[in-house]
């Protein structure tokens, strides 16, 4: 068996993050290029220095694919720009809050659009050379309400429900392909997503009193899982949703 070290090593590898410039994204990016990979940073616009020279100063290179991703069907071709992918991380999301008696079509089908349809099609698209080569890791970013229903975000609901299928949706068609689709679900993390829970001192309280751990998480709390379902010692791991939540699904 290999070196503990070597198991977890992303030497040689290539990883697209999306929505790399804050938080989870951040994280996560910086997580693999410390185990070596080098990265391929999405965003939405050229804002990407800060966290491409953080890269930089691992030693590990830095490259920047630019693009909306609430225009999905830009994604095929926009993604025939890209060199060979390794690992790909689908972490770009955004939320909606709103009652669901009144909560838009327009923000609903904006949220499915960014957060399922955008993966769907970029994890196909990524996924076509990993088959090829017969390898490569996908993971998702889903969600505590990838199990659970929440309150006031419906879109957000349904589209982290449809992340955890497609996780295993395509792991049970790539797995004997040799590309493993893996998932992470994070618990209340410190982001500028849940800024507005965090404001909210009803809220923030509910929400801290439930979690075991006493604390939200941070991005940072994730690097580990990332890396693990990076590299090779997650090789005979297929199709699942890591809850990475200070305990919030055993409460």
């Amino acid at each position: 068996m290999a070196a503990a070290e070597g198991m977890f090593s992303l030497a040689g590898r290539t990883a697209l993050v999306t929505g790399a410039r804050t938080g989870i994204g951040r994280a996560v990016a910086l997580a693999l290029a410390a185990a070596g990979a080098d990265l391929v940073l999405h965003g939405r616009d050229d804002d990407l220095d800060e966290v491409e020279a953080e890269v930089r100063k691992t030693g590990r290179q830095a490259s920047r694919w630019i693009l909306d991703l609430s225009d999905p069907a830009r994604i095929p071709e926009a993604a025939a720009q890209l060199g060979p992918v390794d690992v790909l991380v689908n972490n770009a999301g955004i939320i909606r809050r709103a009652p669901a008696a009144e909560h838009s079509y327009a923000d609903f089908r904006g949220v499915l659009g960014v957060n399922l349809d955008a993966v769907f099609l970029l994890s196909q698209a990524v996924g076509a050379g990993m088959l090829a080569r017969g390898s490569g890791k996908i993971i998702m970013i889903a969600s505590m309400l990838s199990f659970q229903g929440g309150v006031n975000v419906p879109g957000y609901t349904a589209a982290k429900h449809g992340v955890a299928g497609l996780t295993r949706a395509l792991a049970c068609e790539w797995a004997p392909k040799g590309v493993q689709v893996n998932a992470i679900a994070p618990g209340y993390i410190a982001t500028a997503n849940t800024e507005r829970l965090r404001a909210d001192p009803v809220r923030e309280a509910e929400i801290s009193g439930r979690i075991p751990a006493g604390r939200w998480g941070e991005p940072e709390d994730l690097a580990g899982a990332a890396v693990f379902l990076a590299s090779r010692a997650s090789d005979y791991v297929n199709g699942h949703v890591l809850a990475v939540d200070g305990g919030w699904l055993a409460r």
